[in-house]
């Protein structure tokens, strides 16, 4: 590849981010033609990166970069592999038919325009996310994949389901997001490093590291969480009630693949442990056998096959769990696969719905002659679905049995578990092609017919792609496969893909039972659902009714909180803020070692020895002040003693300030406390009077010992030094003082100079404080007052 070639990949990444721009205008301007126009920028992107497959297929790979913030050795870079290439190819060749389904989709709806922005957005975060080599941008990516869906999933804000939804969707997986941040710092900190392309270059760094356990737990927790793995699958099916669109895009093809992607990326750094062997198989086992079995008890085509996609991600996530090369050979093939098929029964789905008006399998049926285009698209997409031939989906289901049955330890149970869950999974397979278009016709809310060429165009493109990847097998495991394996291995692979079996083998005995079982369990489909319904209607709570059972305790917890530390009292606004202050001064010298030595005693002369007197005795008189008054003026005690201290010490200007600043404060206080209640101080019981105490002890020695460590330090003069050479020359100022203030310190002063001027917002609103009069009300004569009105009445 060409450096143009390499800067364009830049262009290609961040292209979405300018469409969704521009996506409300074209809307606008081009009304019904503007999917057309718009699908042109993914048909773009996916050409640039096919651009790639050659080279990558042949082992290279690609970091183009530009710098973002160097001095914290963050860049936005892009690694490109097999791994990252067939993703982007995905994302955007689903994408551009996604572009084109939506068009006729949201047909004429009022908000098209920043539907489409919405969807571009999420396309541009995802290509980020794939084919982010820096661990920080990655992570911002990751996060704005999460963020964007949140808009998708509420677009329909008028819908509570809709708000629900997506903020659950936000919760679930932007807590993840968090846990994956968390683990990218221990690996930067770990390592020294904050590119994948260098890490994966010594892959073993980190499980030879002390921080691999903890790491690999805030992983999981971030993939877990987007990728929907038990028990956190419930926000996936909620997702549903977004526009179809929406499902086909983000909760089929691409985002709930980021986890997977994950987890792939992150094999040759984590894999190939005990840990991962045993943890990811578990794990993406029970999400596969939970998925499949929920699927069973739906009858609305999105939520059937949404749960299924959960029951797939969990597949992919066992798969990648056993680090066995067949095995993942076949988690690879099955990612392709699923993203072809799935993207194309989710848009079936919305075409059903869209033109009868539907989506209940148990209310359609006959469809098959009123909607050709889309039976047939159907048909095929099931098939691979189902793992039968011509198609992908066969070959992969081939390829991923034979990856677990030969693993060795744990095969039985892996492939026992697989073939189960296929098995179902060719149930709602059948159910999705056969139910809505076979048998006789039924009565709709709207009259059925096929739906337009934009409608489609999608689904028919992918399940042919789906034939195709599989009649062109040595092709697609020569260029796509095995680059991507390579990636996931850390090593050259190579595969070497049929359709047709060559011989009699336990895969092929495997899919001869997976299809043997799926075809019986369809046969007693409603029996099996009503079984499923009344266990999990005994079992009744899940993870879904957690979730707000959850959110409800956090609120409850806020309110709590709030309640204890903003409860409108300041005297414990007082006490929170001081008390915070006293411990974030005490504690880490306490166990840092940070306490000073206790100076000598000074010899004073009898003077000096009068002013501390005085301070001392202002003190007194403000704890014994029987008013607020004579405890303000006492207080001004305190800071006409520091000023005199500041003239013994030789700073007169300084003094000076000090006396003006505390004349004025005592003369403003005493005005305003006028303007108020000036009775005697409230009486504190013993028990709060010795809380406040020793948090003010506690601030004052806090606060005197930070002051002796500091002097007890060498004295560094550098900052000393700056001012005395650059106040004349810089500020062309000579008296350093007044030029560090309004200089060299401008917008400190002027923020001082904004925090006075609200307080004195804040006097002027207590000054301007009226209490009304309290009336009383002669009850005797406003009865005889009414009497009188009625009786005139």
């Amino acid at each position: 590849m060409t450096p143009a070639a390499i800067d364009t990949t830049i262009l290609a990444v961040l292209a979405p981010f300018a469409a969704a721009v521009v996506a409300p205008f074209a809307t606008k301007i081009f009304k019904h033609n503007a999917a057309w126009i718009l699908a042109l920028v993914p048909a773009w992107i996916f050409y640039h990166f096919a651009g790639y497959i050659g080279p990558v297929s042949h082992g290279e790979t690609f970091t183009p970069a530009v710098e973002w913030a160097p001095s914290y050795g963050i860049n936005l870079s892009f690694y490109i592999d097999g791994l990252s290439t067939l993703f982007a190819l995905l994302i955007s060749g689903i994408g551009t038919f996604i572009i084109l389904y939506a068009g006729g989709y949201l047909n004429g709806h009022p908000q098209q325009g920043r539907f489409f922005s919405f969807l571009f957005l999420f396309m541009g975060a995802m290509l980020g996310l794939v084919t982010g080599n820096n661990l920080i941008t990655l992570f911002i990516f990751w996060e704005l994949t999460s963020i964007t869906s949140f808009l998708l999933i509420g677009f329909d804000h008028l819908r509570a389901a809709s708000r629900r939804a997506a903020l659950q969707a936000l919760v679930v997986t932007g807590g993840g997001g968090l846990s994956l941040l968390a683990a990218f710092i221990l690996i930067i900190g770990a390592t020294g490093e904050i590119e994948m392309s260098v890490l994966l270059s010594s892959p073993d760094v980190i499980k030879n590291s002390g921080l691999y356990l903890p790491i690999f737990i805030l992983v999981l927790g971030g993939a877990f969480t987007k990728s929907a793995q038990f028990p956190f699958h419930f926000w996936l099916p909620n997702a549903m009630e977004a526009p179809t669109p929406v499902s086909a895009f983000l909760h089929s093809a691409t985002m709930v693949k980021a986890g997977v992607y994950l987890l792939m990326r992150m094999h040759p750094l984590l894999g190939d442990t005990e840990l991962w062997t045993t943890v990811l198989p578990i794990f993406g086992g029970v999400t596969l056998l939970v998925g499949t079995i929920l699927a069973v008890r739906q009858t609305d085509l999105k939520l059937m096959l949404a749960y299924t996609t959960v029951a797939s991600l969990g597949l992919l996530v066992m798969l990648v769990g056993t680090s066995w090369e067949k095995a993942l050979e076949g988690a690879v093939l099955y990612l392709l696969a699923h993203s072809l098929f799935k993207g194309a029964l989710f848009m079936v789905a919305g075409i059903i719905d869209h033109e009868t008006g539907t989506r209940d399998v148990t209310k359609l049926g006959g469809l098959r002659g009123a909607m050709p285009i889309t039976f047939a698209a159907a048909c095929l997409a099931a098939l691979s679905m189902s793992g039968l031939p011509p198609f992908i989906g066969f070959i992969a289901k081939e390829v991923l049995y034979e990856g677990t049955w030969e693993m060795g330890a744990g095969s039985l149970l892996v492939t026992g578990t697989a073939v189960l869950g296929n098995s179902l999974m060719l149930v709602i397979a059948a159910a999705v092609a056969i139910k809505p278009f076979f048998g006789p016709a039924v009565e709709t809310p709207k009259h059925a017919h096929e739906g337009p060429v934009l409608l489609f165009a999608g689904p028919l493109v992918l399940s042919l792609a789906g034939f195709a990847a599989a009649f062109f097998a040595h092709q697609t495991g020569e260029l796509f496969i095995g680059p991507m394996l390579s990636s996931l291995t850390g090593q050259s692979a190579h595969v070497d893909l049929h359709l047709i079996p060559g011989y009699i083998s336990a895969p092929l005995i495997l899919s001869v039972l997976t299809v043997a079982l799926g075809v019986v369990l369809y046969l007693q489909l409603a029996r099996l659902r009503a079984l499923v319904a009344s266990v999990l209607a005994a079992i009744g709570w899940g993870p879904d009714k957690g979730f707000d059972q959850f959110v409800a305790g956090i609120v409850s917890l806020s309110a709590a909180v709030t309640r204890l530390v903003q409860g409108g009292k300041m005297q414990t606004y007082m006490m929170l803020t001081f008390g915070v202050t006293a411990a974030a001064v005490l504690v880490p010298a306490f166990l840092n070692d940070g306490l000073p030595s206790m100076p000598a005693m000074p010899d004073y002369a009898f003077y000096e020895w009068g002013i501390l007197g005085m301070a001392f005795l202002g003190l007194i008189a403000v704890l014994v002040a029987k008013t607020r008054l004579t405890a303000i003026v006492s207080l001004g005690i305190q800071g006409f003693a520091v000023a005199l201290i500041f003239m013994l010490f030789g700073a007169p200007d300084l003094s000076f300030t000090q006396f003006m600043v505390e004349t004025l404060s005592v003369v403003i206080l005493a005005l305003v406390m006028t303007r108020l209640n000036l009775s005697p101080r409230d009486h504190r019981p013993a028990g709060a009077a010795l809380v406040t105490g020793a948090i003010s002890a506690g601030v004052g020695a806090g606060i005197a010992l930070t002051l002796m460590a500091i002097t007890q330090q060498p004295f560094d003069s550098r900052l000393s030094d700056f001012f005395t050479a650059y106040s004349r020359t810089i500020a062309h100022g000579r008296n350093i003082v007044n030029v560090i203030i309004v200089d060299f310190r401008g917008f400190d002063t002027l923020g001082e100079i904004a925090v006075v001027v609200l307080a004195g917002l804040c006097v002027l609103a207590l000054i301007r404080v009226r209490t009304k009069p309290e009336v009383k009300v002669d009850e005797d004569a406003s009865a005889e007052a009414l009497a009188k009105r009625v009786e005139a009445s």
